[in-house]
């Protein structure tokens, strides 16, 4: 079997798996310089090891999977920083990194996956159609396969047309594929600001995303992703209601101070860990963190997912 064989075969017989950490913030925390339209996009370029050191950090811990940091590399974020021509080379630096990361790990990461996150986030709010999406998702797909990913992950599924849009390219792949949607205001709300039956951030509802991605053959696991940690629980709860295979969370941390949404010191490690159970006893058998979220938090995480 292969590594994503072992993993979703344990993902569906229900057994505790643990998820890396975010990526993206902890370079900056780690002191990559952010873009203000390219967040740490550009990390795998100017900063590999930094890079490198976050996954060996995850791995470390006994994460079983880690995912590339391309949350920030998608062709329309690349246009927007005025480095287009930068768009292959990025995207399969920083597959190359995570594989490099665990090869170096050794016999303790023979069981971990190497995953590709694929978004379609702008940051300028300059956004393509959706036909140019689902284009520049193919070709970002393809150069994260040839570049030796084992698994697609969509990160911040944030409305309906858009998420089916990037599904749409990234099956042309032909790699699994997982699919996070993203609940609440990024700046983070209490549960109960979260309406029923529930929304996506930008409009849909939740469950109707979930029938759609449900019919695409490559789609194994769905999660709550770049949702507030406060929220997380909900949205687990709606979401293994009405998709029967593997569930998970990515939850996050943000505030706002000073008109600028923030993720550093948010959320404490114990604080974090504290959602774990709610999260497990909603039906949640994969767990990881997203922005804010880091080693320090996944290592009180880590032994809530010793079962």
């Amino acid at each position: 079997m292969s590594h994503y064989d072992e993993l979703i075969a344990d993902a569906r017989a229900g057994k505790p798996i643990m998820i890396d950490g975010g990526t993206g913030s902890e370079c900056i925390r780690r002191g990559v310089p952010e873009s203000d339209h390219g967040w740490s996009g550009a990390a795998a370029l100017t900063h590999p090891e930094i890079v490198k050191t976050i996954h060996a950090d995850y791995l470390k811990l006994g994460a079983r999977i880690i995912v590339a940091n391309t949350f920030a590399t998608g062709a329309n974020i690349l246009r927007d920083v005025g480095k287009p021509d930068r768009f292959e080379e990025v995207n399969r630096c920083a597959v190359e990194i995570a594989l490099d990361a665990r090869a170096a790990a050794g016999t303790a990461a023979e069981q971990v996956v190497v995953g590709a996150g694929i978004s379609n986030w702008s940051f300028s709010g300059d956004r393509p159609d959706l036909v140019t999406l689902r284009e520049d998702t193919a070709a970002q797909a393809a150069i994260m396969r040839d570049a030796g990913a084992e698994l697609l992950i969509l990160e911040m599924m944030v409305d309906i047309p858009r998420m089916t849009a990037t599904l749409d390219g990234a099956t042309t792949a032909s790699l699994p594929i997982w699919v996070g949607f993203s609940l609440g205001p990024e700046q983070g709300c209490e549960a109960d600001e979260i309406g029923e039956p529930i929304e996506l951030r930008e409009g849909g509802l939740l469950r109707d995303a979930v029938a759609i991605a449900s019919d695409y053959p490559t789609v194994d696991a769905m999660a709550i992703m770049h949702s507030d940690v406060r929220v997380a629980e909900r949205g687990v709860q709606a979401l293994h209601a009405t998709w029967a295979g593997p569930v998970g969370v990515w939850a996050h941390a943000a505030g706002m101070v000073d008109g600028k949404i923030i993720h550093d010191g948010i959320v404490s490690p114990l604080e974090y860990a504290a959602h774990v159970p709610a999260w497990r006893a909603a039906g949640a058998t994969m767990v990881g963190g997203c922005c804010g979220i880091g080693p320090s938090h996944m290592a009180e995480v880590a032994p809530l997912l010793s079962d």
